[in-house]
């Protein structure tokens, strides 16, 4: 059998058993991403070592590497999206030419990437608001960081690709022995080499430059994937490449916008003290353990959804998108109660400063509450996406970020001089805000892909090789 053949049966097999295909993909999702939020925990305990300040110091380069993740991570949902439609419709010759051009615009987001933030990085960390009290610390972190950058970039376009075609085993095989990696070289650059916040930079930036190394071999000498590399058949295509974009662009700008939301709340916090803003980032590194298996469903909605609606099987698709839904709103309900009478405990393992620990549980308690609504909300963007569809997230994500819960935390610290506490509320706020809206717009996108042409018809006429 060829791979063609074996990768046609994994599609009709989809099509066999939704449900099967969900968690056959969303496994090796969940594990990979298990492993990689349990490096940020062990990182976050290390670091937490070394004081408050280093953790403010990591925290501060969170907005720049949320703004690369958001470029790599929105442009490869565009990546899985059209993958994974050119696929259901049966057009390998476009499906390798959209990973080719993946590989393309890596290269050129990585260069320049690289040197922006190599020469200007101190100054954007000074811009965005790093006190004099931590600034060192975060430049010693993001000079060695620079390093990595590119190879970071590219094994992420590696990733949506082969999640498009319906694999998601592979990758993320590949992005656990990168975050093993990590883990076994963090406490020795940290405490053993003496580096500190650099050590963990030096970790991470080799774990990086490995996990690429292995995607290189496989992909492009041992031929591991259905999608077959051809750089040098690459035809570039504006069909392909407009594909892409109209998801992959707004999906990236809804993720700069998170970004910018967390400086904003950086800068909030800071007014406090540069505790808070430690406390900011222990809450958020047990806000991705919780979504773990949300994050998994949602990542392989985008390929199911995507398959199906190219088949042009649209009662498939509303079948795996009320499972997934359903799923994972019953998998909120209950870690939702978990977090609420476990968080003093969950809290102790990163810190035993008194105020950063009952700010993080003040968080935490109250966020419980809202989880089951983002469990919901954030599904619904990749559902969308699979659909071709990238405005919906952008949308939602500027309703909750920028009209919402940033200019209310303003409102409520600043004009009317309330606790921090007030500033979760502004977020609980514009979670229930984001979920409305996006329910509303996977039941409009349902009704009018109902009742017009979907599938192969669409995928023929509107993405034409080598055009």
């Amino acid at each position: 059998m060829t791979s063609v053949d074996q990768k046609s049966s994994r599609l009709d097999e989809f099509l066999e058993s939704p449900e099967k295909g969900l968690w056959k993909l969303a496994w090796p999702v969940m594990a990979g991403m298990g492993i990689q939020t349990l490096y940020t925990i062990v990182d976050m305990i290390f670091i937490g070592r070394l004081g408050g300040e280093a953790i403010a110091a990591i925290a501060f380069n969170m907005p720049l590497f949320f703004f690369v993740l958001g470029l790599t991570m929105g442009l490869g949902a565009g990546v899985t999206a059209s993958i994974a439609r050119f696929i259901g419709a049966k057009d390998k010759v476009n499906a390798d030419n959209s990973a080719e051009h993946a590989v393309v615009m890596g290269v050129g987001i990585s260069i320049i990437l690289t040197i922006i933030v190599t020469i200007y990085g101190r100054d954007i960390l000074l811009g965005i608001g790093a006190p004099e009290s931590v600034i060192d610390l975060s430049w010693s972190y993001l000079r060695v960081i620079c390093i990595g950058l590119p190879f970071m970039v590219l094994s992420a376009f590696f990733r949506s690709i082969l999640v498009g075609e319906g694999d998601t085993k592979f990758p993320m095989t590949v992005a656990a022995l990168g975050t093993v990696l990590n883990i076994i070289l963090d406490p020795i650059f940290i405490f053993t080499l003496g580096l500190g916040v650099a050590g963990a930079a030096w970790a991470t930036a080799i774990s990086q430059i490995t996990v690429f190394t292995i995607f290189i071999y496989m992909l492009f000498f041992k031929e591991h994937s259905y999608i077959t590399f051809r750089l040098k058949d690459f035809s570039p295509s504006s069909y392909i490449t407009k594909d892409i974009i109209k998801v992959g662009l707004p999906a990236s700008m809804s993720m700069i916008i998170m970004s910018f939301g967390q400086l904003v709340f950086n800068r909030i916090l800071i007014h406090f003290s540069t505790d808070a803003v430690a406390a900011y980032q222990i809450s958020g590194r047990i806000d991705m353990v919780i979504f773990l298996p949300i994050l998994s469903i949602s990542y392989t909605l985008t390929t199911l959804v995507g398959m199906f609606f190219g088949s042009a099987r649209m009662d498939k698709v509303k079948h795996i998108i009320y499972y997934g839904l359903s799923r994972s709103f019953m998998i909120a309900v209950v870690t939702s109660a978990l977090v609420y009478f476990t968080a003093p405990k969950l809290v102790l393992l990163f810190t035993d400063i008194p105020y950063i620990q009952e700010t993080a549980v003040t968080y935490l308690r109250l966020m419980a509450f809202v989880y089951p609504f983002v469990a919901i909300a954030l599904p619904c963007g990749r559902i969308l996406q699979g659909f071709g569809l990238g405005m919906p997230l952008l949308v939602i994500t500027l309703i909750r970020v920028l009209l919402i819960s940033s200019p209310l935390a303003i409102f409520f610290i600043f004009v009317q001089d309330r606790p921090l506490e007030w500033i979760w509320y502004s977020m609980m706020i514009s979670t229930a805000v984001a979920f409305v809206v996006a329910v509303g717009w996977v039941m409009w996108a349902l009704k009018k892909y109902s009742v017009q042409p979907t599938g192969v018809q669409h995928a023929k006429t509107q993405l034409k090789p080598n055009q």
